[in-house]
C-alpha cells in the first residue's frame, strides 16, 4: 500500500506558490570571545546555499519524486539567479518565478558553530507584491492546471500571499484541486475555502482565538478553525508531542512523534506540508497522509540545517515502524 502510493508520485503534479527564499549557512567553530564585545568569534570553515521557504517545499517534493512546479518572486540579483539555477538543476519547473527589480531575493543567513545556531540575520522586503505580479502568477497557475492535482500555499508573510491574491486564486479554482496552506498569524481570513491548513500550536491558538493548554482546548481550536475557514481538515503540528489531524466529519487523530532526537526544526513545516500534500494527492487518505508527514518530520528534525526528506529513507522509516 505504501509503495503503491509512492510509485504514483512521478505522475502527481504539485504547484507550490509562496515566498521564495535562500537559506544561507555559514559553518564554523568558536574558540574565543571577541576582545571588542562579549560575543563569540566564529572561525568560518564552510558556507552552504540552500532553497528556503516555498523553494524548500518544492525541494522536498522533488526529493520525494513528485512532479513539481513553483511560483513566487525573486530579486534581480545574484542570489535570485543562484536560487533559480538550484531549482532548475533539481528538475523543478521554474517558469512561474517572477524576477522583480523592486525587491531583493529574501536571504536568511544563519551562523552555525558546533551544531548550534549562533545568530541569524535576514535580508528582505516584506511589502505586498503589486497587481501586475499577482496577475503574472495567476496566469502561470492557469497554465499549470492541466498538469497538477494539488497546490501548496507557502505563506511566510514576505508579501507574496496577499488577501487579493488568495481571493483571485480561489475564484479560479475548481473542486478537483487540493489546496493546502502553511499559514501565518494574521492571514487566516485569506484562506477561506482551501482544503487544508497546517498550523503549529501558536498559530492554531491565534487563528482560533482559543488558548491551547490541553487536549480539550486543542480539539476545540481545530474545530473552530475548520468552521472559520471551511476546510476539509486541519493538521496541527505539536513539536515533540507529534501532530493532531482534525477532519470536517468530526474525526480526530493524534499521532505521536517519530523523532528519535531533535537537533534543528528549521524547515520541518515545509517537509510536513510537502509530504502530506503529495501523498494525499497520490491517493492516501487524510489520516495516512498525516502519518506519513509525521514520519518525514521526525527524520528532518534529526539533522542540522534546512534538510529535505528522501523518498527511500521515508519508505524505510514507515515500513520499519509498521514492522
Amino acid at each position: 500500500m505504501v509503495r503503491d502510493i509512492f510509485d504514483r508520485f512521478s505522475d502527481t503534479g504539485i504547484l507550490v506558490i509562496g515566498d521564495l527564499m535562500v537559506d544561507r549557512y555559514i559553518w564554523g567553530k568558536v574558540r574565543r570571545i571577541s576582545p571588542e564585545a562579549p560575543v563569540p568569534v566564529v572561525e568560518v570553515s564552510n558556507e552552504e546555499i540552500l532553497p528556503g521557504g516555498a523553494a524548500n517545499v518544492a525541494n522536498n517534493l522533488v526529493s520525494l519524486g513528485g512532479r513539481v512546479f513553483v511560483s513566487g518572486v525573486i530579486g534581480d540579483d545574484d542570489m535570485g539567479t543562484r536560487l533559480k539555477t538550484e531549482l532548475d538543476k533539481r528538475g523543478i519547473n521554474t517558469d512561474g518565478i517572477i524576477v522583480s527589480r523592486e525587491r531583493p531575493t529574501t536571504i536568511k543567513t544563519r551562523i552555525i558553530a558546533h551544531n548550534q545556531q549562533v545568530v541569524r540575520f535576514d535580508h528582505e522586503v516584506k511589502t505586498d507584491i503589486n497587481r501586475s505580479t499577482i496577475s503574472a502568477i495567476l496566469d502561470y497557475v492557469k497554465r499549470c492546471l492541466p498538469d497538477i492535482k494539488g497546490i501548496i500555499i507557502s505563506d511566510y508573510c514576505k508579501g507574496v500571499i496577499t488577501k487579493t491574491f488568495m481571493k483571485r486564486l480561489l475564484e479560479m479554482m475548481d473542486l478537483k484541486r487540493f489546496i493546502a496552506v502553511d499559514p501565518k498569524v494574521g492571514h487566516f481570513d485569506y484562506y477561506r475555502g482551501v482544503s487544508l491548513i497546517t498550523p503549529n500550536i501558536m498559530e492554531a491558538s491565534s487563528g482560533s482565538g482559543i488558548e491551547i493548554t490541553d487536549e480539550e482546548s486543542l480539539i476545540s481550536a481545530g474545530r473552530r478553525l475548520i468552521e472559520r475557514i471551511g476546510c476539509k481538515a486541519v493538521l496541527i503540528t505539536r513539536g515533540e508531542e507529534g501532530m493532531t489531524l482534525l477532519e470536517k466529519n468530526g474525526k480526530v487523530t493524534h499521532i505521536p512523534t517519530f523523532a528519535k532526537e531533535v537537533y534543528d526544526v528549521t524547515g520541518a513545516g515545509d517537509t510536513v506540508i510537502a509530504t502530506f500534500t503529495l501523498t494525499h494527492c497520490a491517493g492516501a487518505s487524510l489520516r495516512d497522509a498525516a502519518i506519513y508527514a509525521n514520519h518525514a518530520a521526525g527524520i528532518v528534525v534529526g539533522e542540522v540545517g534546512t534538510a529535505v526528506i528522501n523518498r527511500d529513507e521515508l519508505i524505510s522509516n514507515i515500513t520499519g515502524a509498521k514492522g
